[in-house]
């Protein structure tokens, strides 16, 4: 695995990460599996794949936890761990609607969310702390001072901003360094290219796309409605309504004649032009499964040339909103 650092001033990662939220929340709820999961966190570091990332929303608290037992005994070192705070989510089983969430951003919450990421994840820091969504109720400078306490007490190496804009990322850097932005960036969610990724760059802020294959869409393993996972949270979004998924299976067809003439799959073609967007940018696709973790990492190996990034740029906007 090829790899960059996390902006100009963080650690060095493999330029794929690995996104855990599907190991034990929000898709396929009735296919969790523990063990494989663990797993697939070990072949990730074996692989070079070291930006782990969870959050404490995620189940709520149990994706902490599982990361947390996959990385004891001795691999903890060999990870860059991020995780969140800032989203609450009901214990409902699925609870990952965006309805089903809520923003808490009070100083308090943010000090008593550290320490509770922590003794979840059986470490006494991690390396990238981030605000999972800024809460409007409450000054993103009092979040974020209370989030820059965490790295002065040596609880996080860094914090870091998620689904924020460019005045948001100011107002923050104006109280402390900003490590990373984490938003959705994919071949069919391209909004951060216009302002957030570019401001991104230009201040040496790493940038980690989450659904970088459009929740597995863009990999070709959803043609309809019923090749969603039972009670998966996917078939509450638009872009997966029955005629929004086939209007957009002309997105899949483009990236599939890129992928024939690479000799590469549809997901590394995919995951190969979100790389491509900048050297800082670390896309972190979820997977629980051996054999598309090692499909994701291989999209390391991955050139474009012009020509294809021309031919994927020109690709239209899918049919539907994200949620």
């Amino acid at each position: 695995m090829r790899t960059t650092t996390l902006g100009t001033d963080g650690p060095t990662v493999g330029v794929v990460g690995l996104g855990c939220m599907g190991m034990s929340h929000a898709y396929d709820p009735q296919g969790h599996d523990e063990a494989t999961s663990i797993g697939v966190i070990h072949q990730a570091l074996d692989l070079g794949v070291t930006l782990i990332d969870t959050a404490d929303a995620y189940g709520p608290f149990t994706n902490e936890e599982l990361v947390g037992r996959a990385l004891a005994g001795g691999r903890r070192e060999q990870a860059v761990l991020a995780t969140k705070v800032g989203l609450v989510t009901p214990d409902s089983g699925l609870g990952a609607g965006s309805a089903a969430l809520t923003r808490n951003g009070r100083p308090e919450h943010v000090r008593a969310g550290i320490d509770a990421s922590l003794r979840r994840l059986g470490t006494d820091h991690v390396d990238l702390y981030q605000l999972h969504r800024v809460d409007p109720e409450v000054p993103i400078e009092e979040t974020w001072g209370a989030m820059a306490e965490a790295v002065a007490a040596g609880k996080a190496r860094a914090i870091g901003l998620s689904e924020v804009d460019v005045e948001e990322i100011k107002r923050a850097q104006a109280v402390h360094p900003v490590a990373s932005v984490q938003s959705e960036l994919s071949l069919w969610t391209r909004d951060p290219l216009d302002a957030v990724l570019p401001y991104c760059t230009s201040q040496g802020i790493a940038f980690l796309p989450f659904s970088p294959l459009g929740r597995g869409f863009l990999a070709g393993r959803f043609a309809s409605t019923q090749d969603l996972p039972a009670d998966d949270w996917r078939a509450t979004l638009p872009r997966f309504q029955a005629e929004a998924l086939a209007a957009n299976q002309a997105l899949v067809d483009a990236v599939r004649a890129v992928a024939a003439r690479h000799g590469a799959t549809p997901a590394q073609i995919a995951l190969a032009w979100v790389l491509a967007q900048g050297r800082y940018v670390v896309p972190i696709p979820g997977t629980k499964t051996p054999k598309y973790l090692a499909d994701n990492a291989g999209a390391a190996a991955v050139t474009l040339t012009e020509a294809d990034l021309s031919e994927l740029d020109a690709l239209p906007a899918p049919e539907g909103t994200r949620y």
